[in-house]
């Protein structure tokens, strides 16, 4: 898995308990998996169509530095389906993993778009072709 966006827990990320709100933290892996469907996709009308269980395992307080991991679990026709883990950077600790997020290609009318992609592909090796 590669780790490729960090957070910084502020005071506005915090629950009553003092502890990162899971909602915010849901949105911060929603968003760094919709940012990394568009790069792999080359499109930008990307949509999050499914999400598998979501599993908290620790949490993470003010102060801490939050690391984001994906994986890429399959290429679909219009889809790219990701594993994705947050971890504390601060205690080195798993805080949440998801299994399966299916991140759909749209086209310009709304629906979903082949993108005929089947492999990762690396921006430095497109910027190579030109």
């Amino acid at each position: 898995m590669r780790f490729h966006t960090r957070k910084w827990v502020k005071p506005e990320d915090l629950n009553p308990n003092g502890t990162l709100f899971g909602g915010k933290l849901l949105a911060w892996i929603d968003e760094e998996l919709a940012l990394y469907a568009i790069i792999q996709l080359e499109n930008s009308r990307i949509v999050t169509k499914h999400m598998s269980e979501i599993n908290f395992r620790s949490s993470a307080k003010q102060g801490d530095i939050i690391e984001i991991g994906i994986l890429v679990v399959k290429f679909g026709n219009t889809s790219l389906t990701l594993k994705c883990e947050a971890r504390n950077m601060m205690t080195r600790e798993t805080i949440i993993t998801i299994d399966s997020t299916t991140m759909v290609s749209l086209g310009a009318d709304g629906k979903p778009k082949a993108h005929g992609k089947t492999k990762i592909e690396y921006v430095k090796n497109r910027l190579d072709s030109i």
